[in-house]
């Protein structure tokens, strides 16, 4: 599973990718800037006027790398994929698990408790190493979301409704936001939050937000997929068209990892500053071209820390815990485990 760390993400207004053997080169204005083994890959990623290849194309789908196309600012448009991977008796379990409550509401409590459990780390984590620094008004607001996250998960474990628990989720999101700005230790007007904007993000925090949860929703996806589950139908989000519920799903415990947490760091070692946003009229903000640059870097090296998993207590990297998840989605769907384990982070 080590090649799934491998995304190609191409980022250039204008660049053309072509197939060249077994290759994937990349060129801006005729030059070419980079050129990858296929075989390395387990997805690209084009943000704004990317150009490709048909013969580019297919070849990806035929090898299972899965291609996404982004607006410039980080808006997911479409996907070239091959045909369906995994059986089908597999799926079919799937679509009878997702349209049996009980069921859903297992799947559901595991899920948020895991969520649950890494937001209370991040802000933990936050007391832990600065919490001797904070003002008391800060550290007093951040020791009782940690207080109240944990009340959200025991009360998670007794509740016996997907409702219900959706009603928790939205609760304690509400929470862990509101003390988000006690977290971010530039106190800059530009890094300044207030509340959750997605669409569109209205200041720096949620734009870097929105673009890192868009990067995991894509690792969810091609993990799913991968292990053969449509990503499409899922139990804490409900169906839609056009939304990938179950990626959705499984990235719910995996945002305080690696999203919420890269933002902290990003922000407060100084790697981003304000002038690597722009602001729109619409008053959407996004990333400049470098900034993505420097957010998509760091990604990937987020991915290649090392953790021992919670349940199969074997190390690997974090990047590869979404296909770990997803593989243990599978398992729990076929029967083969009692219930799903979620990620808890420590």
């Amino acid at each position: 599973m080590r090649r799934h760390l491998n995304t190609l993400y191409v980022t250039t207004e204008n660049a053309w990718l072509h197939k060249d053997g077994e290759n994937v080169v990349v060129k801006v204005d005729g030059a070419e800037t980079g050129r990858v083994p296929v075989h390395l890959l387990g997805g690209i990623v084009c943000f704004g006027s990317i150009g490709l290849t048909p013969a580019l194309m297919g070849h990806c789908a035929e090898r299972g790398v899965c291609i996404s196309l982004m607006t410039r600012y980080g808006r997911f448009l479409a996907r070239v994929e091959g045909p369906v991977s995994g059986n089908v008796l597999l799926r079919r379990s799937q679509y009878r698990a997702a349209d049996d409550a009980r069921n859903t509401t297992t799947t559901v409590r595991n899920l948020l408790t895991g969520k649950l459990l890494n937001q209370r780390t991040v802000v933990r984590r936050a007391l832990r190493d600065h919490g001797r620094n904070m003002k008391p008004d800060a550290r007093g607001r951040l020791e009782t979301c940690e207080r109240r996250l944990s009340g959200t998960v025991r009360r998670t474990t007794q509740s016996q409704t997907t409702a219900t628990l959706r009603g928790i989720e939205g609760e304690a999101a509400r929470a862990y936001y509101k003390v988000f700005s006690d977290l971010v230790l530039r106190k800059e007007p530009a890094f300044m939050f207030t509340h959750r904007t997605r669409r569109p993000p209205l200041d720096p925090v949620n734009a870097l937000l929105s673009f890192l949860y868009t990067l995991l929703v894509h690792d969810c996806r091609s993990a799913l997929e991968t292990v053969g589950l449509d990503s499409a139908v899922g139990f804490l989000h409900r169906d839609r068209p056009g939304r990938p519920s179950l990626a959705l799903d499984l990235m719910e415990e995996l945002r305080p990892v690696l999203a919420d947490r890269l933002v902290l760091s990003l922000i407060n070692r100084g790697q981003i500053s304000a002038d690597d946003f722009t602001t729109a009229v619409s008053g959407a903000v996004s990333l400049r071209e470098d900034a993505r640059k420097t957010v998509l870097i760091a990604y990937q090296r987020r991915k290649k820390d090392e953790l021992t998993h919670p349940f199969l207590k074997e190390k690997m990297m974090l990047g590869i815990v979404p296909f770990v998840q997803a593989t243990l989605m599978a398992r729990r769907l076929r029967g083969d485990l009692d219930g799903y384990p979620p990620f808890v982070w420590k």
